[in-house]
Order: C-alpha cells, then structure tokens, then sequence
C-alpha cells in the first residue's frame, strides 16, 4: 500500500478564501500547470521547496499557512 504524504495543504480552502482564485489563476502565479495545482490539492504531488514558496507568496501568506507537516522526524 502506497504511503499518504506527510505533508498536507490547505490550497483549496486558501483559494476560496482569496476570492475564489481557480486553479489556472494560481497555477500562473506560481509559474506552474493548472494540472500541478490539482494534483497539488488531491496531495497526489509533493511541492519542492520553491514551489511551495511561490504558492505561498501568490496568497500572500507564510509558507506553514499553506502546508502541513503531519509525520514524524524518525529518519531511522
């Protein structure tokens, strides 16, 4: 069975509370695919740390605003 992410967002709920900013609108602010959002949103798709720092930056908020570390730090 394929591990959930640790890392969970909050992209939608943002969006919505952003006047209902779509996914082809962020995903140009970012400088990314409408697609990667999506994929971003269902947490089918990790983001590197820049992406996360532009999508950030597109609400106009901190980078824990918009992402979630749920796991652990067991590195072992």
């Amino acid at each position: 069975m394929p591990e959930r992410s640790a890392i969970k967002n909050h992209i939608r709920r943002l969006r919505f509370e952003h006047g209902e900013l779509t996914q082809e609108q962020l995903a140009k602010q970012a400088g990314v695919t409408r697609h990667t959002i999506m994929a971003l949103e269902a947490n089918k798709y990790v983001p590197s740390l820049l992406l996360a720092f532009r999508i950030a930056k597109a609400f106009g908020v901190h980078l824990e605003d918009v992402f979630e570390f749920s796991g652990g730090l067991d590195v072992n």
